[in-house]
């Protein structure tokens, strides 16, 4: 059991929509309104922001604002470092989703010499980089990041000199590169995913657990097979990014929604079944978008339910 560390980072200048810089206030309110305390029980730290960045002309079509996303993940990836470091559980609240990058380059530089496995737990894969993404928005490339996954074999983007220094660092921060290895990230959910992300989820075997896959072979199967996957891995990160319960059932209050997803009990059985392992090191929530909400604070609310419920686990 450790003690809680949360780590708040409201960045939300890797994704396409503006909003999601409110998710972990909106997740806040959601606990005030639960009658919770949760957020007063434990130490937190605030990561600075450049969602300024947002006011300036972008010359990096193909990685919108990298160069600020890249200082809030450098910045991210030292506090979960110290985090780990201080004997304590880094619980990071994000705005968009490129904030992985840090987290995870945090959770490497803790522990460099520990193989570290990933559990991404999204309705997309998240796998693009400046050189295939479709948008040029950085919240679909944390994992090539970490990853050093440059994927030009099915690039088609002429990547700017700026995108291309930036794009190095982020790939090396911390002075490692890669962070993880394929054979050490699962996904769970993934159901909106484009042709060059199909092409390395199916290059290097990543196991994508569908929803109708989990519900016809059942939660603890799949589960067990995910962990038996992961067990050349010491550590695990767990990703969870609120797209990927259904949009329909909860709520659209998130970037990118998509139908057919999880429900909140299945997002929690997933966590909670990974962190039975005792090798999870970290936990991350992200993209809830309190302005796109169609149902009030139903997002944040149901956030609040499976970090409330998931962190009884660890502490």
């Amino acid at each position: 059991m450790k003690e809680i560390k949360i780590i708040k980072n409201r960045s939300d200048i890797g994704a396409g929509t503006r909003g999601a810089d409110m998710g972990v206030d909106a997740i806040e309110i959601a606990a005030i309104n639960a009658g919770s305390n949760f957020f007063k029980q434990h130490e937190y730290i605030d990561v600075p922001t450049s969602n300024e960045a947002i006011y300036e002309k972008q010359n990096t079509p193909y990685a919108l604002r990298i160069g600020k996303v890249r200082e809030v993940c450098e910045n991210l990836c030292g506090y979960v470092k110290d985090t780990l470091l201080e004997n304590k559980f880094p619980l990071v609240l994000s705005g968009d989703h490129s904030s992985a990058l840090g987290t995870i380059s945090g959770v490497k530089c803790a522990y460099p010499d520990k193989r570290i496995g990933v559990v991404w737990i999204d309705a997309h894969a998240d796998m693009h980089s400046p050189y295939t993404t479709p948008s040029g928005n950085i919240h679909g490339m944390p994992l090539a990041a970490a990853l050093a996954d440059d994927n030009k074999e099915c690039g088609n983007n002429q990547v700017t000199p700026t995108t291309l220094e930036n794009w190095e660092a982020m790939k090396n921060i911390g002075g490692i590169s890669p962070k993880i290895l394929h054979d050490d990230l699962v996904y769970f959910g993934v159901r909106s995913t484009e042709e060059p992300e199909d092409y390395k989820i199916e290059k290097h075997g990543v196991k994508n657990y569908k929803v109708e896959e989990v519900r016809y072979r059942g939660m603890e199967v799949c589960i067990a097979e995910a962990l038996d996957k992961l067990k050349n891995a010491d550590l695990i990160y767990i990703s969870f990014d609120v797209d990927s319960m259904d949009c329909d059932l909860i709520s659209k209050g998130t970037g990118t929604p998509v139908s057919k997803g999880f429900d909140q009990h299945e997002i929690k059985q997933i966590i909670k079944g990974i962190i039975t392992s005792g090798k999870v090191a970290c936990i991350e929530i992200v993209e809830v978008n309190p302005c796109l909400d169609n149902k009030g604070n139903a997002m944040a609310e149901t956030a609040f339910e499976v970090l409330h419920d998931v962190t009884q686990l660890i502490e």
